[in-house]
């Protein structure tokens, strides 16, 4: 079993490296102190399992879950009780709460081996899991290698193209693999308005809405920006800009 060990804790890597190499067939193919590496070396040494703490500076472990895909397992390793819930509706492995004795260690190894092999959801489940969360506070977009956090209050307005949005956020424009749906589902709908099938606004970048011709409507952004508004959409956001 391949296996990669991600935490900010110098520490708590040792100690679990230790503890690993009790176990015959375990493989450490790599060692991550932050996400962004850790986001890194999951796309290159495609590991069968990760050790993944939560709490960590920039990206924490449940977005690193979701930039690096659905081809490995995780088991998510942590000193708080209150991300438990989250974790296993992605359909982790285990949940180990700091500190774990070697004994909660092997069973966890166990129920690796046991799943492993099997097809993963994960993505899908991601999903799932943050429509039933607070609204997003900020946006991954993966760009190759690199990784763009993007705060949601930064963001003017997002463009459906094909199986793609192109979000707009301080003047830069970022394509993420998503569905426009699925993205409107993960805002705050206070903030964002979806004003058209393929246009979602952040409402405080509207300052002014204009007759775009015989009964069709255009929202007029910062930047003279003109996004088309729907009838159902003219209709929505009339209502909230009375």
């Amino acid at each position: 079993m391949r296996v990669i060990i991600v935490d900010d804790e110098h520490l708590a890597r040792g100690v679990l490296r230790e503890h690993l190499a009790a176990h015959a067939g375990i493989e450490i193919v790599g060692e991550c102190a932050n996400g962004f590496e850790a986001v890194k070396a999951i796309a290159e040494l495609q590991p069968d399992l990760v050790f993944l703490d939560i709490q960590m500076p920039k990206l924490d472990g449940f977005e690193v879950a979701e930039l690096a895909g659905s081809g490995t397992r995780y088991v998510f390793v942590t000193a708080y009780d209150q991300f438990a819930l989250r974790a296993f509706e992605i359909h982790a492995i285990d949940y180990l709460l700091k500190p774990f004795s070697r004994e909660r260690l092997a069973q966890a190894l166990a129920h690796a081996r046991e799943r492993i092999g099997k097809p993963a959801q994960v993505q899908a489940l991601l999903q799932e899991a943050a429509q039933r969360h607070a609204p997003l506070e900020r946006v991954l977009i993966r760009d190759g290698a690199r990784v763009h956090v993007v705060p949601a209050a930064d963001i003017a307005w997002i463009e459906a193209q094909d199986d793609y949005v192109q979000i707009t956020a301080a003047g830069k424009a970022y394509l993420k693999s998503q569905s426009l749906a699925e993205l409107e589902s993960q805002l705050d709908p206070a903030v964002f308005l979806r004003i058209h099938r393929s246009y979602i606004v952040n409402l405080g970048c509207i300052r002014r809405i204009e007759p775009a011709g015989k009964d069709s409507h255009c929202a007029v952004l910062d930047g003279g920006v003109r996004i088309p508004i729907s009838r159902s959409g003219y209709q929505k956001v009339r209502d909230l800009i009375r």
